[in-house]
């Protein structure tokens, strides 16, 4: 069967949206005011500029979320922003649990809007460490006694790598750890990362 367009599939995420709806919808009404495209990428409405990601929606149960993929690039004179995880390297984000509260920071989005939509004009990348995290006694002997798995490994984006060393990081017990690594080592052979579809 045909996908239906994008736009079908906003106007159904939308309808659909049940937690935290007035506060999504808010932020949408928001978003459009700005010289962003809207998308739908990843199951969420997704906000771009030039075909590149800069902001997304999240109902949550707990709150609504306003994410900039970039966001640790971002000045936040507000100090609004925060990591969405202890792990997070590149996005932001700024929660919400009612409608004044977007309304009373329109001026501030706005304007993380448009330094966002600057930083992806200039082409600002953010320069990761290739590998910041030290990892496991247990994945480097595997990997040094495996040199498919280790091949395979070191083909992986480091995204995908930092994922798999994280999840085997913690592990508190060794046991586990290599329990860890024995499961996710035919999905690491077939190219995969720790949160791709099996």
């Amino acid at each position: 069967p045909m996908m239906p367009d994008k736009t079908a599939r906003l106007d159904a995420h939308f309808a659909a949206v049940r937690d935290w709806r007035a506060e999504v919808l808010a932020l949408r009404a928001l978003l459009l005011t700005t010289p962003l495209t809207e998308d739908f990428k990843w199951r969420a409405p997704v906000y771009t500029w030039q075909g590149a990601n800069v902001c997304i929606i999240w109902g949550f149960r707990d709150r609504c979320t306003l994410g900039f993929f970039k966001g640790v690039l971002l000045s936040d004179p507000a100090g609004i922003l925060a990591p969405p995880g202890p792990n997070s390297r590149a996005s932001r984000t700024v929660d919400f649990t009612d409608t004044a509260r977007i309304a009373a920071l329109a001026p501030v989005l706005r304007s993380y809007i448009d330094e966002a939509i600057g930083i992806e004009t200039a082409g600002r990348k953010i320069a990761f460490a290739k590998d910041d995290l030290d990892y496991p006694p247990e994945l480097t002997q595997r990997l040094k006694a495996d040199p498919a798995l280790s091949a395979a490994f070191d083909a992986l984006t480091p995204g995908r790598r930092r994922g798999w060393v994280l999840h085997v990081l913690t592990a508190r017990q060794p046991a586990t750890r290599h329990a860890r690594i024995d499961k996710a080592a035919p999905r690491i052979l077939a190219g995969k990362g720790m949160h791709d579809r099996p």
